[in-house]
């Protein structure tokens, strides 16, 4: 089986946000990742991670303004973006993460493609850059435009794609499970194409967004494939929980 860790974001949600490491923890994860930390004082995550005693693997960089999903495809605000990439790499390093999400994010009704994906790609580049110098990889993460409406990325290939154009070695595909199976489907081919590119990997079942088991796939097959593909890293969930999060990990256990 793989390395399971969990998304503080969506589990553990009876809990505050400075408890949840230790909630997790005794669940019998030993990471964990969120996605976004800023509203709470990063001394505090600090604390509660070694308390934890748990790894923390991932965070988001900051989505902007309230209401917008990501900033990373929105030309005009890319001063905004640095600062928040600035500001990611700060709790970062306090953290010890070993990678960023950066979510597209919505772009302008009126904007066009080309400019749009320009400043994406120059985005990336400079995230992967930035957050390099701290050794922290940079993914980027293909969304489903049905829980995000307008997002920019939405598959493995327009990710990847943008990708090469931006030409940074430190830049690596967010797969996440649920979103693929909503986009495109056929998880297990996708699964082999794509695994010599995916930096770390998320899930939850569709079509409610809920636990393994509640959902349309068969997690035990899915589970051994990517095992069977030699993947090493962590496996994220990232669902709600039907009931109490601990209650809802009979697939782990």
């Amino acid at each position: 089986m793989p390395k399971f860790a969990a998304n503080l974001s969506t589990m553990f949600r009876e809990h505050d946000w400075l408890a949840r490491p230790m909630a997790a923890k005794r669940c019998g994860f030993d990471a964990v990742e969120i996605q976004s930390p800023y509203e709470v004082e990063l001394d505090a995550w600090v604390r509660a991670k070694k308390e934890a005693e748990v790894e923390w693997l991932m965070i988001n960089l900051p989505s902007g303004k309230p209401g917008e999903r990501g900033m990373a495809c929105l030309p005009g605000r890319e001063a905004d973006f640095r600062a928040g990439v600035a500001e990611c790499r700060r709790y970062g390093e306090a953290l010890g993460i070993a990678q960023v999400n950066m979510p597209a994010g919505v772009p302008p009704k009126d904007a066009e493609r080309a400019r749009i994906e320009d400043t994406l790609v120059a985005n990336y580049r400079y995230a992967a850059e930035e957050l390099g110098k701290a050794g922290i990889k940079a993914l980027v993460e293909p969304l489903n435009n049905r829980d995000v409406p307008g997002t920019y990325v939405t598959r493995a290939d327009q990710a990847l794609d943008l990708i090469d154009r931006a030409g940074h070695p430190n830049l690596g595909l967010l797969h996440d499970l649920y979103h693929a199976q909503i986009m495109v489907g056929d998880l297990l081919p996708n699964l082999e194409a794509l695994m010599p590119r995916i930096g770390h990997i998320q899930f939850a079942d569709p079509p409610k967004r809920t636990e393994p088991g509640t959902g349309e796939l068969n997690w035990a097959v899915l589970f051994a494939t990517i095992d069977r593909l030699g993947y090493r890293g962590w496996v994220s969930a990232e669902y709600f929980p039907t009931g109490k999060t601990a209650d809802s990990l009979t697939w782990m256990r």
